[in-house]
This record gives C-alpha cells, structure tokens and sequence, in this order.
C-alpha cells in the first residue's frame, strides 16, 4: 500500500502542475487510505505536501507571467487570514466524535464527506461551462464576490485541509474570466499560500514524521515538473473540462467509501 503511495504521491504533483488544483483532493485520501493516517493528521500533512508543492510550481509560472498578482493579493489575503484563524481556534476544540441525538457522528468521517460534496458541486461548474471570454475590466469589479469566496476557500482549507484548488480554479475560470493557464498558475500561489499558513498554524498541535513529509513532499514536486511539461501541448479548454470529470470522480469515490462502505 505505500508503494502506491508513493505513486500517488508522483500524481498529487503532476496534477497540480497539468491542472492546478486537485492535489489537495489526492493528498487527504492518499494519506488516509494508502498511509494509514487519521483524517484529522492527514489534513495538517495535507497542507504542508500540497503548499510546498504548489509553492514550487507557481515559482515557474510566476517567471512566465502566468499569475494575476491583483487576484493573489485580494482573493488570497482574505482567504490566508481565514485559514489560519480557523486552524489555530477552531480545529483544536472540535472533538473527534460529535453527540447529536441518538447519534454519534465521527469528526473525521464528516471531514470526508463534506470534502466529497464540495467536490461534485465544483466538478458540475467546470463540466458544464463553456468557453469563457479574455479577463476584463468587468470581472475586476467583482471584488466583493473575490472577497466573500475568499473566505470560503480560506474555511475549506483550514476545515479540510484542502488547498482549495479544485473550487479555485472554477471561481478564477467563471467568475473572473482567467484563460485557464492563467487560472492555473494564480491558484498555485493562492494554495501555496492557503496550505503553508494552515500548517503554521497547526504548530504545536501535533508531532510531525519530517522525514515521512519531506519524500512525499519531494516526489510530489517532481510531479509538478512532470505536469507542467505536459500541460504545454494541451488547451486550456480540454484541462477545463478533464478537471472536472476528475474531481467528479474522486468525489463520488470517497462519497461510496465513507458511506457504504
């Protein structure tokens, strides 16, 4: 089951380096199926995997000019803000298992389910949108929406510990208007940033395996490499619509795992 990790790990990169999201959405199962780690952990070592990588990959397309440095500073300030409160505050005082009723629901299996619900909802935007127009100076006028789904990004990260690339991507595609490669390098760095400050904040809360970290961490950067190379001989349009039937995918996977399974 490692050995598929590893792979695995191979493909969080590549994924976030062909489509720039989606890692976050292979980390968390990854590391609760094939590693065996708890949910809970998994969403702190998912935040540092993901953002070191996401990290890495928005450096090259920085250099190319493929991010909107207006969208990073207001769409990911809000949202850094927001994944840090809710990972220093809120996440250490939610119990593992939740009383309602006659019922006893557990914390990690919610994490799951929600992660997979958010997922299905994302995936439908992507799916069934059309190609949209060149970013304007309409879609710059929305920076109460941009601020408002900020924070929305920012509380799925820190809940989750997802880096929020597969609804980023939709909202920088649809609502913006970025062409998608441009979407693609600006939701690297809101990631990066996103995922690195949920991990700071997670500091102190638990024991890390570093050496566990940094080679998943290591082969998923060398997945990123992997996919932007690949990314260069394909449109924009076919990444749109290839995310997300793979978000679907995954969504409707962990759903049958964590329900009826």
């Amino acid at each position: 089951m490692q050995i598929a990790g590893y792979i695995a790990a191979l493909f969080i990169g590549i994924s976030l380096g062909l489509i720039g999201g989606g890692g976050s959405i292979l980390t968390v199962p990854v590391l609760v199926y094939l590693f065996g780690i708890s949910p809970v952990l998994a969403t702190s070592y998912s935040l540092f995997v993901v953002g070191s990588t996401s990290l890495i990959g928005s450096f090259n397309s920085l250099r190319k000019g493929m991010v909107d440095l207006q969208t990073v500073l207001l769409f990911g300030l809000t949202s850094i803000i927001t994944v840090f409160i809710t990972r220093i505050t809120i996440i250490p005082r939610i119990p593992e298992n939740i009383h309602a009723g006659n019922m006893t629901l557990h914390f990690s299996a919610i994490i799951m389910v929600l992660f997979a619900v958010l997922m299905l909802l994302a995936s439908m935007s992507m799916i069934r949108s059309k190609q949209t127009a060149a970013h304007g100076e309409e879609a710059r006028t929305k920076s109460g929406k941009l601020i408002l789904y900020g924070i929305s990004i920012g509380l799925v990260t820190g809940f989750l510990g997802a880096g929020g690339g597969f609804l980023l991507i939709p909202a920088l595609v649809l609502l913006l208007h970025l062409p998608m490669k441009k979407a693609i390098g600006t939701s690297l760095f809101i990631i990066a940033l996103n995922s690195l400050a949920g991990f700071i904040g997670d500091t102190g809360h638990f024991k890390a395996n570093w050496i566990f970290l940094l080679t998943i961490s290591a082969i998923a950067i060398a997945g990123v490499f992997i996919g932007s190379a690949v990314g260069k001989s394909v449109s924009g349009f076919k990444l749109r619509k290839a995310f997300g039937w793979f978000v679907l995918a995954m969504g409707i996977y962990i759903i049958i795992k964590e329900v009826w399974l």
